[in-house]
């Protein structure tokens, strides 16, 4: 038996797992559902689809929308906030790699 057959709500622990409607993701973003769409249909969001082929969001896609919403409220345009958030994401990637490299023991 899997852990998540054991224990079925270990999967909202994961970030991956499309656990939210989309009025359910709307209500916690504090956005209309025409935002969630608008995002769905620029490529920029691509939700799960049920069997009933409804909309299921999972926590990283709302992390994204939630990034690309200050974004979009800050005056920028769509295709803009999207290039802002890759560029952020690679910096913060970088970032890491850097630590990483200066945490690892230096050989003799």
């Amino acid at each position: 038996m899997t852990p998540e057959e054991q224990d079925p709500l270990r999967r909202l622990d994961d970030p991956e797992y499309p656990a939210l409607t989309m009025s359910q993701a709307a209500e916690l973003l504090g956005v209309q559902a025409a935002f969630l769409r608008s995002l769905d249909s620029s490529g920029i969001l691509s939700p799960h689809r049920s069997p009933g082929g409804h909309r299921r969001y999972s926590r990283r896609q709302l992390a994204l929308a939630a990034r690309m919403r200050v974004l979009l409220d800050d005056g920028h345009p769509v295709a803009s906030a999207e290039v802002i958030v890759g560029l952020q994401d690679e910096l913060a990637a970088a970032r890491a790699d850097l630590a990483r490299l200066r945490d690892r023991p230096r050989g003799g």
